[in-house]
């Protein structure tokens, strides 16, 4: 038992590890981009295997102009996609995430960032990019209206 709680405690761990509020379950995250009008920003990440996915986490979502910004200006979600065994996510949120790829991401881009409104609306797209911070956030707040 405890070996398979192993990975959950992981999972949980590196979220809270990241300072950032990363929502764990997307219908909550839809529900606070609909009580708070902000949009959300859905990250598609393989975070043992897509070096993109590892540099944009450690380039951007970790810097702390991102955190600060995203603090007040966006819900965020990730639907990880780990391939190593020690790394391997809950089957439930597995299968949550294979669901928001098919609908988000059919074509199986990694690291592929979609920011959507409330009614699950795609507002825009963006892969990983060399740029400070700061010029990432502008890009996705190009996207709201």
């Amino acid at each position: 038992m405890m070996k398979q709680m192993f990975p959950v405690f992981l999972f949980f761990l590196s979220l809270s590890v990241s300072g950032q509020d990363w929502e764990t379950d997307f219908a909550k995250a839809i529900s606070r981009v609909e009580e708070t009008g902000k949009p959300m920003v859905l990250v598609f990440s393989g975070s043992d295997w897509c070096a993109p996915c590892i540099r944009l986490d450690r380039e951007i979502w970790q810097s702390e102009a991102f955190k600060a910004y995203a603090k007040d200006h966006y819900v965020l979600y990730r639907a990880d996609f780990p391939r190593k065994k020690s790394s391997q996510l809950p089957s439930e949120k597995m299968a949550e995430n294979n669901q928001l790829a098919q609908k988000f991401n059919p074509k199986g881009h990694f690291p592929l960032v979609v920011v959507l409104d409330g009614k699950e609306q795609v507002l825009g797209t963006l892969a990983y990019q060399k740029v400070p911070p700061e010029d990432y956030i502008s890009q996705l707040n190009s996207f709201l209206k």
